[in-house]
């Protein structure tokens, strides 16, 4: 906070001495300028200069004078991401396909839309529905008939990624409210003229548990993959594994805008997926790329790549990377006690890289036992635990800071700063040269494996990297 109160005096001053006095004696003499500085004490700087934005709306006279400095601030504060293309770090949808699930016993082949929507609904225990290649457009959503079983699921299926494309133009692609299914090497889009009318791929629901949605490219929805309760029952054991979930622009809707929206549900995996563009245009412009919330437990986010704006970091909206606890949940949609204990308990983020966020790359919001473990955090805001969190952090990496505020408790150790180990431009570009010396090597490892899954030793390095 205090790099962040200097950047905005250095701004100021480029506005000259009358600015910058009338400025001051603004801040540390009224009423108002008094709780401004109270009121930023426990905020992020990022969130601090839109706390101040939106403090001096209507105030004429004093955006006059502020505005251009707090502008300038946000500039050194949000570094816009390099021009071009991120690499994926071998994260998302892979184009050799998802081994084949075990216990399929038989195979039904469908090569249209219709024959596809009978075969969810007609398939028993160790189907394998094969999707011929080929594009396959859609106007209402698809339904399961029957469960599967933890030996015999039921699979939907391309045999190679990049093949079979089904084009969405309804409000829920998947209605998965059947157990054991799984849903792989697919390629699906929303189509909708209106944002509004495009909010889920897959719609996750009451006894749909132990899903598994692997190795899919899945863009323009709202909220990608949607996963609640229905009628007191919850889909709890679901992997979400190896998907690309990405938006080409903005989401214009007032709508939720998360690309993993998981309220209540719990036990779930959330593993190597690439997760990347999720802007909010309208509405409270909020948007996060996975959250668990709702009294949800025991959520892993494990390996992920997840950047919250390729580019136009600073672009109206706040974009949060991964969540427990998210937004917080209306109290008719929690699992138990109207959430009154938790958004969330004993959830775990490890080896994740969260990249180019104008608020925190990783937040606790009224949730318990969390651990965030070895995760890197590029060109975000850092790290956040508010509304009475218990967070344990270890071996973290980042260039910012760790926000605590609303009575949280946060346990620290191991944490190092992103420029000790690799330079930040390079970082930014999410290519990794180490620095000729580092000064927080030779740490505990907390986690066994790295974001390439690749072995730690006893002794190891900060952030989700396992070596420089």
């Amino acid at each position: 906070m205090k790099k962040f109160l200097f950047q905005v005096f250095i701004a100021l001053l480029g506005l000259g001495a009358l600015g910058l006095l009338a400025a001051a004696v603004w801040l540390w003499t009224s009423d108002t300028g008094r709780q401004w500085r109270a009121q930023l004490g426990e905020r992020s700087p990022n969130d601090a200069l839109r706390h101040l934005q939106r403090r001096l709306q209507g105030h004429t006279r004093l955006e006059a004078v502020l505005l251009p400095a707090l502008q300038a601030a946000q500039r050194r504060l949000e570094i816009e991401p390099p021009a071009g293309a991120l690499p994926d770090l071998g994260k998302g949808q892979r184009s050799e396909p998802a081994p084949r699930p075990a216990g399929l016993v038989q195979t039904r082949r469908v090569d249209s839309p219709q024959a596809i929507r009978e075969a969810l609904m007609q398939a028993t225990p160790g189907t394998d529905i094969v999707v011929a290649p080929g594009l396959y457009p859609f106007e209402t959503k698809l339904r399961l008939g029957q469960d599967g079983t933890a030996l015999a699921p039921i699979a939907l299926r391309a045999e190679r990624p990049g093949t079979v494309w089904f084009a969405f133009g309804q409000v829920e692609g998947v209605l998965v409210d059947k157990a054991h299914w799984r849903f792989e090497n697919l390629d699906i889009r929303g189509v909708c003229p209106r944002h509004d009318d495009c909010e889920h791929a897959f719609h996750v629901v009451g006894r749909g548990h132990h899903v598994v949605i692997r190795n899919n490219r899945i863009r323009d929805f709202n909220a990608a993959i949607k996963v609640n309760g229905w009628d007191g029952d919850w889909p709890d054991h679901g992997l979400l594994a190896q998907n690309t979930l990405v938006n080409s622009g903005p989401r214009q809707t007032d709508k939720p805008v998360v690309m993993f929206d998981l309220v209540g549900a719990s036990h779930w995996r959330i593993q190597d997926n690439h997760v990347a563009g999720f802007v909010k245009a309208h509405g409270n412009q909020v948007s996060y790329g996975l959250f668990a919330k709702g009294a949800s437990e025991d959520a892993r986010f494990e390996r992920n790549l997840v950047v919250c704006t390729p580019s136009g970091i600073s672009q109206p909206g706040v974009r949060v990377g991964i969540s427990f606890g998210g937004g917080g949940t209306d109290p008719g949609a929690c699992r138990s006690e109207r959430c009154a204990a938790h958004e969330h308990r004993g959830g775990l983020a490890a080896n994740n890289i969260v990249a180019h966020c104008n608020d925190v790359g990783l937040d606790a919001n009224r949730a318990q036992d969390i651990q965030l473990l070895h995760n890197t955090l590029v060109n975000t805001a850092g790290i956040g635990a508010r509304n009475g969190s218990g967070v344990r952090l270890r071996a973290n990496l980042s260039d910012a800071g760790v926000w605590v505020r609303d009575g949280s408790r946060v346990d620290r150790q191991l944490d190092a700063r992103l420029a000790e180990f690799f330079d930040p431009a390079l970082a930014r570009a999410l290519q990794w040269r180490a620095q000729p010396a580092t000064a927080n090597a030779g740490i505990p490892a907390f986690a066994d494996t790295d974001f390439h899954r690749i072995r730690r030793s006893e002794i190891a390095i900060a952030g989700a990297l396992n070596s420089l």
